[in-house]
Parts: structure tokens; sequence; C-alpha cells
């Protein structure tokens, strides 16, 4: 079976201070001292840059989708908050969020796999539930995520499936994110246009 994975945030700061927010797969791993949590980055990362350096990262529970299509379309900067034990901050969206620590690390070329220890977590608003445009944009921000990896059929097929749920279920925050998503695939396919050559029958005199 595949391993479970949940679409979090994880928030670090840098050497110099400044925060740094990104969406991140994470999973969980029983251990003596409870549920630690299991990070994958890929190299290079501003993420495992900053826990390398730092030693502790803050595991953030959201549910405004624009976090996760903000990540992916120019948008990191997010009201943050300082974490409570650690040198660190959290969202300040956050319903809820996890202090960590690294505990352990093992490196890669490609995914080092950080293992980090729960050091503090609080609950800050109550979670309600998740509906499906929400997921739809979760969704839609790693289509966004590998524009350059997968063919444009592909693309709009799966979009316009996720749009359907956007169409049902979609609040104002819903709407902002989707809008943000279709203005990059847009931008990309604009970008991919004026860089192809002219055809050979362009280019004869």
């Amino acid at each position: 079976m595949n391993d479970v994975i949940f679409e979090t945030v994880i928030s670090t700061v840098a050497p110099d201070g400044a925060p740094h927010v990104a969406p991140m797969g994470i999973r969980y791993r029983q251990a003596e001292t409870g549920s630690d949590v299991i990070l994958m980055p890929f190299k290079p990362s501003t993420t495992l840059a900053n826990i390398v350096a730092s030693g502790h990262a803050v595991l953030n529970i959201v549910t405004d989708a624009r976090v996760f299509a903000g990540s992916v379309t120019g948008r990191r900067h997010w009201p943050v908050r300082p974490a409570e034990r650690i040198e660190g901050v959290r969202l300040a969206c956050a319903l809820s969020h996890v202090e960590l620590e690294l505990a352990e690390l093992q490196d890669d070329a490609q995914r080092p796999v950080l293992r980090m220890a729960r050091v503090f977590e609080v609950s800050h608003a109550p979670y309600i539930g998740f509906n499906r445009a929400q997921a739809a944009v979760i969704e839609g921000a790693v289509l966004v995520s590998r524009l350059h990896m997968l063919a444009a059929a592909k693309v709009d097929a799966e979009m316009r499936y996720l749009q359907i749920a956007i169409d049902k279920t979609a609040g104002p925050e819903e709407h902002e994110a989707w809008g943000w998503l279709t203005e990059a695939v847009a931008r990309h396919r604009a970008a991919a246009a004026d860089s192809t050559p002219p055809s050979s029958q362009e280019m004869r005199p």
C-alpha cells in the first residue's frame, strides 16, 4: 500500500530571520514519544536549508486553500505569528500548529528524509470540515506545480473536472485561489507559445 500523505503547510525561518511558508505532503510515524512527522523535501529546498540550519519547523493545519494556490503562483507571504516553544513562526490562519524539532536526518541526493519530533502543539480554531472546492484547489495547485511536466490535454481535462467542485461548493476564498491557478495556466501557455519557433511554412519568404 502507498504511504498515507497529509497535505499541510510547513513554516520555517532562515538564519537571517526571514520566514518561509511552503505546502508539503507529510507522513506520520509512530515513535516512543508519540507520532513523529516525516518530511521529504526535494533538493534544493529552502525548507530543507532552514531546518538544517535551525533544527526546527512548524507544521500548520489550514483550510484556507489560498495558501496552497499562492505557493505555486508567486504568493508566498502570509501573516505569521511567533511560535511558542521554538525559534520559528506559525501561520496566523492555522487552525492548529505543531512545533517540531529535527530528530534525525537521512541524507539523499534527491529527497532527504527528516524525522521531526513534536515539541509543542495547540489548536486555535475549530475544524468544521473540508469542502470539495478546497480539495479541488489543492489538486489544482499540484497540477500547476507540474505544468512543465504534463501534457496540456491532461491539465485541461483535470482542471475541467475540478471546476465542477469549484462551481458547486466554493466560497470567496476558493474562488480567489482558483482564479490564481487558472491565470497561472494561461500564463504558462502564453509563455510556451511565445517560445515556440515558427513553422517551416512561416519561415518561407
